[in-house]
C-alpha cells in the first residue's frame, strides 16, 4: 500500500555508480545497477537516510512523496535471500580503509612459529576494517557473530588484548568521547536488527568517558528490539582487568 512518507531519492546526473551508498544500506535497498544507484524496492527503504552522508557527489536526498510503506519483515527475507558478493573486491572510488575483507587468523602455535613469532603473539584478527564508523552493517563477517566492542586505548593498555578477547570474535572499535554518540547508536542498532549477533563483549577503560560505550550499545539493543547477551569488561590504565560484568537485560 503506498503511503505518504519519507523516502530516498537518487539523482542519477549527479550518481557516478561508485557504490559507497550501498554498504550505508543495511536494509540492501541500493544496489548498482547500470552503472548507477538504483532503489531496488521502496518497500525496502525506512526513510532514514543513513546513505546520504556515504555519497560523495550528494546525489542522495530525501523527499516525502507517496510510496509503499516500509516492510520491515519484507527486509529480513529479502537479506536472507540475498546472495553475498565477494568481500576482497573494494568498491569503486573508495577509500582502501573500507575495503571489507575476511581472512582466517593464525590458529595454531605452528602458524606463528613458522612465522618467526612466539607461541601465542600471533595476530587473531579475521576481518577488515575495524573501526565503527567504517564497519558496513551487512559486512558478512558480522553475520552470527561473538561482537567485541572495544574502546580504541584498551588494545593498547591490555598486553595480551588478541589471546584473552579478540580471538574467535568479530571486533569494532571506537571511542566513544571523539566520535558521534548518535551515529554509533545508529549503526549498532542496524547491525543488531541485520545480523544476528550471538553476544557482545564491551571492553573498556576505567576511565569516565569510556563508560559511554556499554550506554550506546544497551540504547542500540532497545531501538533494535533486540536482548543479546552483554559482557562488560573494565580495565585499567595499567592494563589489569579491573571488572567483569554479565549484563542482565531490564
Amino acid at each position: 500500500m503506498k503511503i505518504m512518507r519519507k523516502i530516498i531519492k537518487i539523482d542519477e546526473e549527479l550518481c557516478d555508480g561508485c557504490g559507497q551508498c550501498v554498504p550505508g544500506c543495511a536494509e540492501g535497498a541500493i544496489e548498482i545497477i547500470d552503472g548507477k544507484a538504483r532503489l531496488v524496492s521502496e518497500s525496502y527503504c525506512d526513510g532514514l537516510g543513513a546513505c546520504l552522508g556515504e555519497c560523495p557527489n550528494g546525489a542522495i536526498t530525501i523527499e516525502e512523496r507517496k510510496a509503499d510503506d516500509f516492510d520491515e519483515e519484507a527486509v529480513e527475507a529479502y537479506l536472507k535471500e540475498k546472495p553475498e558478493k565477494p568481500v576482497d573486491v573494494p568498491l569503486a572510488c573508495a577509500c582502501p580503509s573500507t575495503q571489507v575483507q575476511t581472512f582466517i587468523p593464525k590458529a595454531s602455535e605452528q602458524d606463528w612459529v613458522a612465522d618467526g613469532l612466539q607461541p601465542g603473539a600471533g595476530s587473531t584478527l579475521s576481518h577488515w576494517p575495524v573501526q565503527i564508523n567504517l564497519v558496513p552493517p551487512i559486512a558478512p563477517f558480522l553475520k552470527g557473530a561473538d561482537l567485541l566492542i572495544a574502546a580504541d586505548c584498551t588494545p593498547l593498555a591490555y598486553p595480551n588484548f588478541h589471546r584473552d578477547f579478540l580471538k574467535g570474535k568479530v571486533v569494532m572499535i571506537g571511542c566513544p568521547k571523539f566520535d558521534d554518540v548518535e551515529e554509533y547508536i545508529l549503526k549498532f542498532t542496524k547491525i543488531f536488527k541485520v545480523a544476528g549477533i550471538k553476544s557482545i563483549t564491551a571492553l573498556i577503560m576505567e576511565v569516565p568517558c569510556c563508560s559511554g560505550l556499554p550506554m550506546i550499545v544497551k540504547r542500540a539493543m532497545d531501538a533494535a528490539g533486540k536482548d543479546i547477551p552483554m559482557e562488560e569488561i573494565v580495565i585499567s590504565t595499567r592494563g589489569d582487568i579491573l571488572k567483569r560484568e554479565q549484563k542482565v537485560a531490564a
